[in-house]
């Protein structure tokens, strides 16, 4: 079965109080039985009759969990949780680790990075895309919790070209804006001046 044709469906949901505030957690798969379910962590505050905040965040373990300085995705994830938490809204958070190339081929991306490629390059030279992500589960997501309007937390505009589909209007970006560091300045500008990722650095 392709992704495309694969069918996520709501599988539980419960309250979750977190240190960024307390959100409705939804877990989404084709089943109860899989092991990694997309998440969606939603402000029960929030006004569905206006435009959507919504965060669309792929997995970054390195990041958001163990607090890589390779890159600022947990950061992103920190400060995109505590946005929506203050001004409401909902953040998806999506399986799709390393671009889309998984955990084990991320980390071989960062023996090639340690030799001198850049984030893009490593992902072409071990025979993967350079952003191999897809966003059919988060618009499938959006789609059943009725958002029609939404305002993206992101600066890649290629993020909005996927969201901005018939089903969905993205009427604003909202820029994640993480200051820069030592470790990940290399990584922020390759997002930069590769991706197109609207960013100040």
């Amino acid at each position: 079965m392709t992704k495309s044709q694969r069918t996520i469906r709501r599988q539980a949901e419960a309250p979750l109080p977190t240190k960024n505030g307390t959100f409705q957690a939804i877990a989404y798969a084709i089943d109860e039985y899989d092991p990694m379910p997309h998440m969606v962590l939603i402000n029960p505050a929030t006004d569905f009759s206006q435009p959507i905040n919504v965060r669309i965040h792929s997995e970054c373990m390195t990041g958001d969990l163990f607090g890589s300085r390779r890159c600022e995705c947990g950061e992103q994830l920190d400060w995109s949780l505590d946005y929506v938490s203050l001004h409401g809204g909902m953040v998806i958070y999506l399986r799709q680790e390393g671009r889309g190339i998984g955990i084990i081929n991320k980390l071989h991306a960062y023996i090639k990075q340690d030799e001198g490629f850049d984030t893009a390059e490593a992902n072409k030279i071990l025979g993967f895309g350079y952003d191999d992500r897809t966003y059919e589960d988060a618009i499938a997501i959006l789609e059943d919790l009725e958002v029609k309007k939404i305002n993206l937390l992101t600066n890649n505009p290629e993020k909005i070209k996927a969201l901005d589909v018939c089903s969905l209007s993205v009427v604003e970006r909202v820029p994640v804006q993480i200051p820069p560091h030592e470790g990940n300045i290399g990584y922020l500008q390759t997002k930069k001046d590769f991706f197109g990722h609207k960013l100040d650095l």
